[in-house]
């Protein structure tokens, strides 16, 4: 991010000029900051504190992995210009910094990633819980993600432990990238590079999106869809009545559920 800086500076600088009452704002948030990492982990520490974690806490979690690993501030510049070129909202560069959650919950997940990596998985946790909590985006701390990702509106969105998101990946509000319920091993979907997901598309399963797919909004989608095709629609129907009264203690989807319907009857 330090090839942008000089020029988010600049933004900041002429919005101060043109909207005084936000003088404070802006200078505590990004002009005081002579370095991007230590500004944008006070920026994401601000938008996470709460329910008795202090900005202090919380801003060394998120500073000591963009300090020690330089592709972090790399990935956090690529999803600023995501932000700038891909979303026709988005008019300058200071915005998503100071703003977007989408981007804000891209970045703390970085953060939890980096600690998760190490080991030190009570601190991932804590920064998934508080983006949960903080910006309604929860993205389990294993997770696989790329740069260069613009993840529009944000609210909702779901990311299982196993989920991998390429390069170049557009999601917009309330998508899930969830399991079907197995246990163990890799469960939850794969994004490939360039692909592009609708608000509320549901994915499930270790399903593959191919490079250059779209999702259409609302579409549940339980099979690969191939690169540069498009994918839309409900996949849910009427199989037959639930075999017990607890389906979900099962940890498996059963045969029923992949055949043709034999729903004779209301479920």
């Amino acid at each position: 991010m330090k090839t942008l800086w000089p020029g988010i500076l600049d933004e900041v600088r002429q919005r101060q000029l043109a909207e005084p009452a936000l003088r404070r704002l802006l200078h505590d948030a990004v002009l005081r900051w002579d370095d991007p990492a230590r500004a944008l982990a006070w920026r994401l520490a601000q938008r996470l504190a709460g329910s008795g974690e202090s900005v202090g806490l919380l801003w060394g979690l998120l500073l000591e992995p963009l300090q020690t690993d330089s592709r972090l501030l790399d990935a956090a510049e690529a999803d600023l210009l995501a932000c700038r070129e891909r979303d026709p909202a988005c008019h300058a560069l200071h915005l998503p910094f100071l703003f977007y959650k989408g981007f804000h919950a891209l970045q703390v997940h970085r953060a939890a990633h980096a600690h998760w990596l190490a080991g030190r998985r009570t601190s991932a946790t804590l920064l998934q819980h508080r983006c949960s909590e903080a910006l309604a985006v929860d993205i389990h701390p294993a997770a696989q993600l790329g740069s260069g990702l613009l993840l529009d509106h944000a609210t909702g969105f779901v990311a299982g432990e196993t989920a991998i998101v390429e390069d170049g990946v557009s999601l917009l509000h309330g998508v899930t990238l969830g399991g079907t319920g197995k246990q163990g091993g890799d469960r939850h979907p794969v994004l490939r590079r360039g692909c592009s997901l609708g608000a509320g598309a549901l994915l499930l399963g270790r399903i593959e999106i191919g490079p250059g797919a779209r999702v259409g909004a609302g579409s549940v989608v339980l099979t690969d869809v191939p690169g540069a095709c498009t994918a839309v629609g409900q996949r849910a129907r009427l199989v037959t009545r639930a075999p017990a009264n607890s389906p979900a203690q099962s940890d498996v989807v059963p045969a029923w559920a992949k055949g043709p319907s034999r729903c004779s009857g209301s479920a």
